[in-house]
Order: C-alpha cells, then sequence, then structure tokens
C-alpha cells in the first residue's frame, strides 16, 4: 500500500520512459481485438499452450519443478492422479488460471479472492488461504541451493491490516484515477511483495493477481501469451527491480519505478510475441505448426543450447510444445531442412538439430 499511497499523494512522477511504455501497451491493446480475430482454431492452441506453460514456469520460479513426462498427466487430465505436492501445486495453479479466464470480468477484489488463490495453488496444505502466523522475509534463493534476505517484510500481527489497507487503496485508484490503471497495477503488485502476506506462496499468488487485474484493465495478453513465461525468461531483472525498489519502502521512502517498468516491459514483451505469432501473420499456416516453429526459433537462439552441437533435439521441441505430437514435431523440422533452414547432425531421437549455416 506504500507505494499506491505515494501515488495517491502525488508525490511520484511518471517519467518518460514510463509513459513510453503506457503509449506502447495502449497501442498494443487497440490492436488486441484485430488479433483475436484472427483463425480461431491458431488462438485455441495458442490459449491451451499459454495455460500450460504459465503453470510450469511460475512455479518453477519458486522451485517447485515438473517432469515433462508428466506434463499431460498432471495439467490436461480431468482428474489427475499426484505422485507428490509439487504436481498438485502445480494443477493448483492451473486451476487458478482457468478460473481467472473464465470468469474475470465477474471476480470483485477483495481479500477474500487472494485468500482463494492461495488456496487453490497450495492444495490441502494446513495454511492455505491463511495469512502467515510468523514473521517472515523475502529470501533469494539460487541454483546452487545458496540463499540470502533481500527484504524485511511487514510482521505477521500488521499483516491483516495492510493487506486490508492494500485492497482498499487498489479500489479507491480504479475509483478515482489519481495514477494510470497499469501503474496502479504494477505498484499493487509491489506493495503485496513487500507485505509478504503469507508463510509459503507469495510470488504464485502475485503473479496470479497480475493477470486477473491485467483483465480487467483489458489488457487480455496472458490468455494467448504465458507472462509466467517471459517473467521466468527474465527471471534475473524481476528479482534485480524488486530488490531495488523495496529499498526504503517500510518508510515511504522507495523508488517503485524500477519494477513498475519491469512489469511494464513483461506486458510489453509479451503483447509483441503476441503480435509476432498472430497479429501481423499474411499467410495463415497451422497452428500447431506455428507453435512448433516458435519453439524452433527460441531454442535456436539461447547461448549454447543443451545438445552438443548447441542446437535442439526433437525432446527439447516436444517440451517445449506439449501440446504437439512427435510426429507433427518431426513434420514440422523435416519442412524446415528441405528449406534450407535447418540441419540434423546424426541420426535417431537424440539427433541435434540447428540452424543451416
Amino acid at each position: 500500500m506504500n507505494t499506491l499511497k505515494r501515488f495517491q499523494a502525488g508525490d511520484l512522477t511518471i517519467p518518460a520512459s514510463t509513459a513510453w511504455y503506457l503509449s506502447d501497451l495502449g497501442e498494443f491493446r487497440g490492436k488486441q481485438e484485430l488479433y483475436t480475430r484472427q483463425s480461431p482454431q491458431r488462438l485455441k492452441v495458442l490459449r491451451e499452450h499459454a495455460m500450460i506453460e504459465s503453470a510450469v514456469s511460475s512455479n518453477r520460479i519458486e522451485g517447485v519443478a515438473l517432469a515433462p513426462s508428466r506434463i499431460k498427466a498432471v495439467l490436461a487430465a480431468p482428474s489427475p492422479l499426484f505422485r507428490d505436492r509439487d504436481e498438485e501445486e502445480i494443477r493448483g495453479y492451473r486451476d487458478a488460471l482457468a478460473w481467472i479466464h473464465q470468469e474475470a470480468g465477474s471476480i470483485q477484489d477483495s481479500e477474500d479472492v487472494i485468500k482463494r488463490l492461495h488456496a487453490m495453488t497450495r492444495g490441502q496444505i494446513w495454511d492455505a488461504a491463511l495469512y502467515k502466523e510468523k514473521d517472515g522475509d523475502i529470501v533469494e534463493r539460487y541454483a546452487d541451493g545458496g540463499e540470502r534476505v533481500r527484504f524485511r517484510t511487514v510482521s505477521a500481527a500488521d499483516t491483516p491490516a495492510a493487506m486490508a489497507q492494500l485492497v482498499a487503496v487498489w479500489q479507491d485508484s480504479r475509483e478515482e484515477r489519481w495514477v494510470p490503471p497499469l501503474i496502479a497495477l504494477a505498484s499493487f503488485n509491489l506493495d503485496f511483495l513487500c507485505v509478504h502476506p503469507f508463510r509459503d506462496g507469495n510470488g504464485r499468488v502475485s503473479r496470479l493477481i497480475w493477470l486477473l487485474q491485467s483483465y480487467q484493465l483489458g489488457f487480455e495478453v496472458g490468455h494467448y501469451i504465458s507472462i509466467e513465461r517471459v517473467i521466468e525468461q527474465n527471471k534475473a531483472r524481476y528479482y534485480e527491480t524488486l530488490e531495488m525498489s523495496s529499498q526504503g519502502w517500510h518508510e515511504g521512502r522507495h523508488d517503485p519505478l524500477p519494477y513498475i517498468n519491469y512489469v511494464l516491459f513483461i506486458l510489453k514483451t509479451a503483447y509483441r510475441e503476441f503480435a509476432e505469432r498472430v497479429g501481423e501473420v499474411k499467410a495463415p499456416r497451422g497452428a500447431k505448426r506455428e507453435l512448433v516453429l516458435a519453439g524452433i526459433d527460441r531454442l535456436l537462439a539461447r547461448p549454447g543450447g543443451t545438445s552438443p552441437s548447441g542446437g535442439l533435439t526433437i525432446s527439447e521441441l516436444g517440451q517445449v510444445c506439449p501440446g504437439v505430437s512427435r510426429d507433427m514435431v518431426r513434420t514440422v523440422l523435416r519442412d524446415e531442412q528441405k528449406q534450407g533452414r535447418v540441419e540434423c547432425l546424426g541420426r535417431g531421437p537424440a539427433a541435434a538439430w540447428r540452424k543451416k549455416g
């Protein structure tokens, strides 16, 4: 609430760099209806793909992983049988996404909604939907197992009052418009993470709220492009800007603009990808074929890659296109090979593929 309150008080101004983001996003929003008039089948596949990517990426940011071989069983089956808590939490996130996608317009901004999202992403754990009972801090964890305390959060005793105030100030910003709505969205997200109301699962809930609020404001790119996957791809910048903007938060002396610009950057990146996949495609091709082509471009753009040759494998491509059959993946690769765009450097499923030349 400290960020929103500073904008409410008028002691923060919006710099040109932030205004440019707002202008670009306004332009993308204006084209949104045009984009969504494209091939229904292509959009359907994009929605299904984004749902899976979002559930996997948002949990993976927090160290909750799902084996690629289990993606379809956990995220696509009507009533999956879970092998462990990680699978239950990832499926819960997917169900929360489905709820937001279907009913965003009728979901009211409230603490009850925030608690419901937490309960959905935390499964049957004892403190699901309950604010933290003990003080906790925002801890950054590294791939090698190390960690460090990055921010001292609001105390457990003060959390209920802080959350009530945060929701109230957000509602005021929607009604009174004393700050552009997207700035209010990013400010709410920053304040939520600084309050850190739950013992665990705050990052995942913050991303669900981000998605919900963006839909309520008319920015619906998350239906088709996984915002969580874009965040994961820019995870280092996420932690860097969050740390920069949280310094001095308790005293109301912080600079929220690094994190606000990060949120706007993520949305703009998602819209740009959406435009590339749908909005500016003149000759429509099969929707699943386009997903495979996008996956090829993404994997081959990695520095180094994971195959011995630095390219990609059919297995890797199948993992980033979970809704596409292996036969379709092979067909697209062979077509690209015939066109002279890629080449195969071996035989069998483990063969590496790379850009020609």
